[in-house]
C-alpha cells in the first residue's frame, strides 16, 4: 500500500482552512490531516511539496447524465467508465448516474445496468484504484414530472404518479436509488413522495409546475431538494410565487443550481445565493457532450446538438450541459463568493444531502483520498481519485 504525504500551500477541509498544512494519504484513504506542526509524516511516505496549490476535496455532482461521449442510460461498462474518466478530469470524484424520463423497460434497463456497474465498484475496491469518478447512485429524473415543464423530457414517456411503477424502478436500481425528482402537483404525488422518503431516496421537486401552496404541502411530507432550480419550473411573480417561493424560503430544501452563465442569469443565481446560505448545491446537468467538442451527441434515446459548448434539442431548448464543476468553481467565485464557502457548494453540501460525509465531499482522516490541486488561478492540476493519480 502506497503512503504520500502532500504539502500544500493551503488546504480546505472544507470545514476549515489549514495554511501550511500536510495530508497524509495511504492507499485508498487519507489518513491524517492538520497543519505541518501538528502531523509527522510516516518515514515511508512519498513528499509530494505542492507548492502554490490549494487542495480542497473532490466533487461531487448529484445531476449528471453522461460524459465524454457516452450517456449514462447506455448503462454498459464501457460507456460509464468513459464517463467516471471524463468527469475526473474536470474534478468530479463521485456522481450519482441520472436518467431522463423514457420509457418504463428502457428506464429500468438502463437501473438495472448501472446498478449492476456500481456493485462492480464495490467489489473491486481491494483492487487498485483507477483515474475515474465514482459512481453513488441512481437520480431518478422523472418520469412523474409535469408535461408543462418537462424541458426536453420525452412527453411520450411521462408518467403519472405511480406507486407500482416506483416500485419496479427501486427494484432495477437494486438499492442504489438515492434521488427522484418529481412534481408533487399531480394527481398521487404526495402519496409518491411519501414512498419516496419510505425507501429512503431524496424527494426532489423538479419539473414541475406546482404553487406555492402545493410545493410546501410536499415538503411538508418530506421533500427537501429541488432539481435545477429556476429551470423547468413555474416562473416566480410577487403574487404568485410558487415552488421557486417555497424553495427559496424553506430552510429545509437545498437547491441545485447550474452555474454555466446559460441556465441561469446571473442576479438570478446572486438572489438564490443570498436567499439560502448553506443551501445551494452546485451542479453540471452534464451531457455526453461534456469534455468532448461542438457536435451531435446523445441525452437518454434522442438527439441533442451542441454548438458553441451549449446544448440544445431539436427545438432549440436547453438540454442539459456540457460543463464541468471546475468551471462551476471559478464563475461562483467570480460573482463574489467566498472561495471556502463555494468549495462547500461542490463538495461537503451534496455529500450531506446523500449521507456519505464522513468519506465524501471532506478532507479527514478516514475519508477517501479523492483530492482536486488547485493553481493560483483555480486551474485543476491534478485529480486524485481514492489514492489514484499521486504517483
Amino acid at each position: 500500500m502506497s503512503t504520500y504525504a502532500i504539502f500544500p500551500e493551503r488546504i480546505f477541509t472544507p470545514q476549515r482552512e489549514i495554511r501550511d498544512g500536510v495530508v497524509i494519504v495511504e492507499g485508498r484513504c487519507i489518513s491524517a490531516v492538520g497543519a505541518r506542526n501538528e502531523i509527522t509524516a510516516p518515514t515511508n511516505a512519498a513528499r509530494i511539496e505542492a507548492i502554490g496549490i490549494t487542495l480542497v476535496p473532490g466533487f461531487v455532482d448529484v445531476h449528471v447524465h453522461g460524459a465524454g461521449g457516452h450517456d449514462v442510460m447506455e448503462a454498459t461498462p464501457a460507456a460509464l467508465d468513459a464517463v467516471a474518466s471524463t468527469l475526473a478530469r474536470g474534478g468530479t470524484t463521485s456522481f450519482l448516474a441520472t436518467t431522463v424520463t423514457a420509457a418504463p423497460d428502457a428506464l429500468c434497463g438502463s437501473a438495472a445496468g448501472i446498478a449492476k456497474y456500481i456493485a462492480g465498484q464495490t467489489s473491486s475496491n481491494d483492487a487498485p484504484a483507477k483515474q475515474r469518478a465514482e459512481i453513488l447512485g441512481i437520480h431518478f429524473e422523472g418520469p412523474f414530472i409535469s408535461p408543462a415543464r418537462r424541458g426536453v423530457h420525452p412527453v411520450e414517456w411521462i408518467a403519472a404518479p405511480s406507486l407500482t411503477l416506483l416500485a419496479r424502478m427501486l427494484e432495477a436500481a437494486a438499492g442504489t436509488a438515492r434521488i427522484l425528482t418529481l412534481a408533487p402537483e399531480i394527481p398521487g404525488g404526495i402519496d409518491l413522495v411519501d414512498a419516496v422518503r419510505k425507501a429512503g431516496i431524496v424527494a426532489a421537486l423538479g419539473h414541475t409546475d406546482a404553487t406555492y401552496e402545493q410545493a410546501m404541502e410536499a415538503i411538508a411530507h418530506g421533500a427537501s431538494h429541488a432539481a435545477h432550480v429556476f429551470n423547468a419550473m413555474r416562473p416566480f411573480s410577487h403574487r404568485d410565487t410558487g415552488v421557486l417561493g417555497a424553495v427559496l424560503t424553506s430552510s429545509q430544501v437545498t437547491a441545485e443550481l447550474i452555474a454555466d452563465g446559460v441556465h441561469v442569469d446571473e442576479a438570478a443565481m446572486k438572489l438564490l445565493l443570498n436567499a439560502k446560505p448553506g443551501g445551494v448545491i452546485l451542479v453540471s446537468d452534464g451531457t455526453s457532450a461534456t469534455g468532448m467538442p461542438d457536435g451531435k451527441y446523445r441525452l437518454g434515446n434522442f438527439d441533442v446538438q451542441v454548438t458553441g459548448g451549449v446544448v440544445r434539442n431539436s427545438e432549440g431548448k436547453l438540454a442539459g450541459s456540457a460543463l464541468t464543476l471546475d468551471r462551476a468553481l471559478r464563475n461562483i467565485v467570480a460573482l463574489q463568493v467566498p472561495l471556502d464557502e463555494a468549495v462547500r457548494m461542490l463538495t461537503l453540501y451534496p455529500a450531506k444531502l446523500l449521507g456519505v460525509e464522513a468519506r465524501k465531499g471532506i478532507i479527514a482522516a478516514g475519508a477517501d483520498a479523492d483530492l482536486i490541486f488547485l493553481d493560483s488561478k483555480l486551474e485543476i492540476s491534478k485529480v486524485v481519485t481514492r489514492g489514484a493519480g499521486l504517483n
